[in-house]
C-alpha cells in the first residue's frame, strides 16, 4: 500500500542560533573636567582675595606685646646650653669608649 503524502513528517534538523553584542560606548568626562576645573579656578581667585593682604579698613598696623617672658626665655636658654652640653659629653664618652675597646 502506498503511503499517502500528507501523513509524511519533514525530519530536517530546525536549529536556531542567538547571538548577542553589546558593545560599551565610551562616554568622554569632559563635562566633568570642565566643571571641576571652573571649581578650581574659583577656589583660587576665592583664596587669592582672601590671603593677598588687602587692607579692607584702612589700617594695617599690627602691634604685639608678650610681657613676662624676660625671665623664662633666659631659663630656657640656660636649660637648652645644658642639654646640649650633658650631649657633648655624653658623645665624647662614647667615642672614647669605643677607642679603647678596638684597641
Amino acid at each position: 500500500m502506498a503511503t499517502p503524502e500528507h501523513n509524511t513528517t519533514d525530519r530536517t534538523d530546525h536549529t536556531n542560533t542567538t547571538t548577542t553584542t553589546t558593545t560599551a560606548t565610551d562616554r568622554g568626562n569632559s563635562g566633568l573636567a570642565f566643571i571641576v576645573g571652573a571649581v578650581v579656578v574659583v577656589v583660587a581667585l576665592l583664596a587669592y582675595f582672601l590671603f593677598a593682604g588687602a587692607d579692607v579698613d584702612g589700617t594695617s598696623d599690627v602691634n604685639v606685646n608678650v610681657e613676662g617672658a624676660g625671665e623664662s626665655a633666659g631659663e630656657a636658654i640656660e636649660d637648652t646650653g645644658n642639654a646640649i652640653e650633658g650631649a657633648a659629653e655624653g658623645t665624647a664618652d662614647a667615642v672614647e669608649e669605643g677607642a679603647t675597646a678596638t684597641e
